[in-house]
């Protein structure tokens, strides 16, 4: 009997020493990835051409991590041109030097040299995405990433049979840094895309691209996690399923409030995570996945339709796909109700920390114009700015200027208003309400609340425009279409459950108001994620100062920062 108790004494110890030894929280990995910057012959249409890309893939691998891991990504660039990685959505604490956009966090990558970024995942778990960000390079530089809980921390939704990324993307036939130097030369916008793609490929429709489509098997009565990333340079998009319904349950890696819908909308810039039921009846067929721009003003834009086919296990290709119905291109009405439809989940897990009390308040119009050009065919170049302020770029990093304290190199008195008010989204203004050229940032105190209105202006167009923050979150509390009133407007704000993101749309003609706490010390880009307007000069940069604490300020840079 004696020997019983003895014996389930010591079985009961070792499943308790068990549980203890699960319940310990391991140590955070270390991820480590070697991208190489190669071109490599691609064919896509009708025809194969050289691109840039990463490991001679296009697109370029997937970055999986779980929440608190370090991760270490090795860049060697074989490539002609000079090269920069950014961590779109990351927040990158105190770290810039690995933020990654040339010039503003570190000088690019020579051809020949190495860069090894190295971060930590802390506080956000989701589907974020990694791009080139130099000239225009991200049209074939890029990548996902998904990063995964914590265990034991699951997402607020039920588990996925499988997941898959959708990339949306862009192609053009040509050689892009070509045609964007010719259409500079010009003073005018260079070629629009000959096509757009989802994950790489354009789909049946086009000519010549049998092969290049992208097929996502299932089967019946399972659910699937789409991890949906606008990788394209200058368009808005409208993603659609035949036959499919997509629930909603995350954007830019943050969890919301699911809601169902027959299409979505997505910026440039943004992700969103959605969950598709295969609920159609076994032997149902094959569906195409579709993305096609939204362009709610009349610019030239390539308006094709970029195709996947969704196919149900078993069925032949011989099926015909079905078709969605996708909102009109111009369908103002939908991007707007179906933004309105995004908010945070704010649960006690994951709570939405609202900025209730304002420190400083910031209005930015967004204006397009034209200067003289002598050198030009047109002797004139459009340009884009910030309360009339087009940015140039520096010839070294601003974070590197910034923590050595470097003169010249840039001012810190943009504008917190514009100069001269004026009737933003009245009729069609063709001046530049004296545009000038600079490399101005904004200084913000550490640990300050910060509300940001961005309002759209009719100078020379409306147009709608994605603007993404470096180094942070932020909340989108209010959008309106009209001029902002700073009287009536602030009443209408969510501050209880906003949507919380990194890039969010300006509508046409309207505007729209954020939120954040500038917590995170360095230089921060903040540009429009229209390729062709940020190369124009619409983007800023926030210097936020250091903390009075150790951990409240900068890290030391990298000694392999590449230099200028």
């Amino acid at each position: 009997m004696a020997s019983r108790d003895s014996s389930f004494s010591s079985l009961t110890l070792l499943f308790i020493a068990f549980l203890v030894f699960i319940s310990i929280p391991t140590e955070a990995a270390i991820k480590q990835y070697q991208f190489d910057i190669q071109v490599k012959n691609v064919s896509r249409l009708c025809h194969a051409k050289p691109v840039v890309t990463v490991n001679g893939r296009f697109p370029g691998p997937t970055i999986y991590v779980t929440e608190g891991d370090r991760v270490v990504v090795n860049v060697t660039n074989h490539a002609q041109y000079n090269m920069s990685i950014h961590w779109h959505g990351l927040k990158q604490y105190r770290n810039g030097w690995a933020d990654g956009p040339a010039y503003i966090t570190q000088c690019p990558i020579q051809t020949g040299s190495s860069y090894v970024y190295d971060f930590n995942v802390t506080g956000q778990r989701g589907t974020l995405w990694w791009h080139a960000h130099i000239l225009w390079l991200r049209a074939t530089v890029y990548g996902a990433i998904v990063i995964k809980p914590k265990q034991g921390a699951p997402p607020p939704f039920p588990q996925p049979s499988r997941e898959e990324i959708i990339l949306l993307g862009e192609w053009w036939h040509g050689d892009v840094e070509k045609l964007v130097n010719q259409g500079a030369n010009m003073g005018v916008p260079p070629s629009m895309s000959d096509a757009h793609t989802i994950n790489g490929k354009p789909g049946p429709l086009f000519p010549c691209s049998e092969k290049h489509t992208f097929v996502m098997e299932v089967e019946p009565r399972k659910t699937y996690l789409l991890r949906i990333i606008n990788s394209a340079l200058n368009d808005e998009l409208f993603f659609a399923i035949a036959g499919h319904n997509m629930t909603v349950v995350e954007i830019d890696a943050v969890y919301t409030k699911p809601f169902t819908t027959q299409a979505l909308l997505i910026s440039p810039g943004q992700t969103t995570s959605v969950l598709l039921q295969a609920n159609q009846l076994p032997g149902a067929g094959r569906y195409f996945m579709a993305a096609r721009p939204f362009k709610d003003v009349p610019l030239p834009v390539d308006n094709k339709t970029a195709t996947a086919i969704l196919q149900y296990k078993g069925i032949p290709n011989t099926v015909l796909p079905i078709l969605p119905q996708l909102p009109a291109p111009n369908d103002t009405e939908f991007a707007l109700s179906y933004n309105k439809k995004l908010r945070s989940l704010n649960s006690q897990q994951y709570p939405a920390n609202v900025p209730q009390k304002i420190g400083r308040k910031l209005f930015y119009t967004i204006g397009l114009g034209m200067n003289p050009c002598p050198t030009c065919v047109n002797r004139t170049r459009l340009t884009a700015s910030l309360n009339n302020i087009s940015f140039v770029m520096p010839q070294i990093g601003l974070l590197q200027a910034h923590y050595f304290n470097t003169t010249g190199v840039f001012r810190t008195d943009f504008p917190d208003r514009p100069r001269t008010p004026f009737n933003y989204t009245g009729a069609p203004l063709t001046t530049n309400l004296e545009t000038s050229q600079g490399t101005r940032l904004s200084k913000v105190a550490f640990n300050s609340t910060v509300e940001l209105v961005l309002q759209d202006t009719n100078l020379l167009s409306v147009e709608s425009h994605p603007f993404h923050l470096h180094g942070y979150n932020f909340f989108v509390v209010g959008t309106g279409i009209g001029n902002f009133d700073p009287a009536k407007d602030p009443a209408k704000y969510n501050l209880v459950d906003p949507p919380e993101r990194n890039t969010v749309g300006v509508p046409t003609g309207g505007w729209t108001a954020i939120r954040f706490r500038a917590d995170n010390p360095g230089v921060w880009f903040m540009h429009c994620h229209l390729e062709l307007h940020t190369s124009w000069g619409l983007k800023t940069a926030f210097v936020v100062e250091d903390g009075p604490a150790a951990d409240q300020t900068v890290l030391p840079p990298p000694k392999d920062l590449p230099p200028c």
